[in-house]
């Protein structure tokens, strides 16, 4: 169990260590993940951005999912659900998650595309791993960009979903694999997630620091 998820992010940072001089990129699913994620990214010195997945809820029981959608639009549907949606019902509810991404995208990247991320290792980040929707969806998004590998890394998730990332990405890196595992929470001992501002605010400090390092690497 983890104290917070920034407490697992600097464990996970700690287990990621020999991925520092790939200088990888540190991609983080918000909300839960990005705690994480800049963790792990200041403890490999290296690039931290979020990348935005959501979830695509049923009509009438909005927080069952039956998939994902990306920023780019790379879509993840559950097998086992496709067929009990019709075409009409999953394209309301993608319109819904597709303004809420174009908002998120503004608010914690103003607006900004995400790197490039062609040749490159990339670290795709969250606060565990439950239904694995979101991040398939993210995973499909990096793949499009032809990186040279792909790495997934979680505090958290079940020993069947390990199996799943294993063989959907290069490699899994996941702390604790719990006999029982039915929700993100369970590891933490304060569950309680970052709100927006939180959020904002923690990326404004990166990019602040990050300017600053820039500016004097050049002029010094």
């Amino acid at each position: 169990m983890f104290k917070n998820r920034r407490n697992a992010g600097l464990q996970l940072g700690l287990e990621l260590e020999k991925q520092r001089s790939a200088t990888p990129i540190v991609l983080a699913i918000p909300r839960g993940g990005v705690e994480v994620g800049c963790e792990v990214a200041r403890h490999l010195d290296c690039e931290f951005a979020v990348v935005i997945a959501r979830k695509l809820g049923y009509l009438r029981q909005p927080k069952a999912s039956f998939g994902a959608i990306a920023e780019d639009g790379s879509l993840y549907l559950n097998p086992r659900a496709k067929g009990r949606l019709s075409k009409s019902e999953i394209e309301k509810v993608m319109k819904k998650e597709k303004a809420e991404i174009a908002r998120c995208v503004k608010a914690y990247r103003n607006g900004e595309p995400l790197a490039s991320l062609k040749n490159r290792v990339v670290i795709v980040v969250d606060d565990g791993v439950e239904t694995g929707s979101t991040i398939f969806a993210a995973i499909e998004l990096c793949k499009k960009q032809r990186p040279e590998r792909i790495i997934v890394a979680a505090p958290a998730c079940g020993n069947e979903m390990y199996r799943i990332l294993k063989s959907k990405v290069d490699d899994a890196v996941i702390l604790e694999i719990p006999h029982s595992f039915y929700g993100v929470s369970q590891v933490y001992e304060n569950p309680e997630v970052l709100s927006d501002s939180e959020i904002k605010k923690i990326l404004k400090k990166w990019e602040t620091k990050h300017t600053l390092e820039e500016s004097q690497y050049k002029t010094g």
